[in-house]
């Protein structure tokens, strides 16, 4: 059974929850931006109904476990200059991150990745609809991905172990580069081994309206 449409009463309990953690983010994003941010989630919650994108269906969570989570780690990679989002899905965080860097008018590019065809088709789709600059989707194995320019940072969540990540990826970044990884409450046994030329520190991170714990894992390439 698709999930049902949400109610107006789901729309305005979600639109608020959006503007309150913005602003418990302490984020100054203009309306503009917050407007592009919930037509993101409505247009996740309407393609989800029929190409299964997340496992996540209600619109409150699509805000607390999609948008805020990943407006949390922006802090934190907004001096980006080549951003690439490994495993991206529906185009998490990359979308938002996006979105974030044009607010603030950052010269950020995002290259966004992803393996499934029809999760691609959908950032494409969203980017069209919101107007992203600096936005790439590219359907494409990230073994296999060679990109157009050099690159500053990679981010994921949930493509793999911060081991996993490093080891797939690191053919990309030059000395200096770092990586981020958006990761839960259990993350310590994947930074066992790392290679002695990463450097790592883990940021505890507080997502409005997330109980789970979050936390950002940052390495960087000696």
């Amino acid at each position: 059974m698709s999930p049902r449409a949400p109610s107006s009463q789901d729309e305005a309990a979600a639109r608020a929850l959006l503007e309150e953690g913005v602003a418990v983010l302490g984020l100054s994003l203009p309306a503009t931006t917050l407007e592009a941010l919930w037509r993101y989630a409505g247009l996740l919650v309407k393609w989800n109904r029929v190409y299964n994108l997340t496992a996540i269906t209600r619109l409150e969570e699509v805000v607390t476990h999609h948008l805020l989570d990943a407006l949390a780690v922006w802090p934190w990679v907004r001096q980006e200059r080549v951003l690439v989002d490994v495993g991206s899905g529906a185009g998490l965080p990359g979308i938002v991150l996006a979105l974030a860097a044009q607010a603030e008018g950052r010269p950020l590019e995002v290259h966004s990745l992803d393996a499934v065809a029809k999760k691609i088709a959908f950032q494409r789709q969203v980017a069209i609809e919101l107007g992203l600059k600096g936005f790439h989707p590219w359907h494409e194995r990230i073994e296999r991905w060679q990109p157009p320019a050099p690159i500053s940072g990679i981010i994921s969540r949930a493509f793999a172990r911060f081991d996993e990540f490093i080891a797939l990826t690191r053919h990309l970044l030059p000395p200096g580069g770092r990586w981020y990884a958006m990761k839960g409450p259990r993350h310590e046994e994947e930074l066992a081994g790392l290679p002695e030329d990463v450097a790592v520190r883990v940021v505890p991170l507080e997502v409005p309206g997330l109980a789970e714990a979050r936390h950002l894992v940052i390495g960087e390439l000696r």
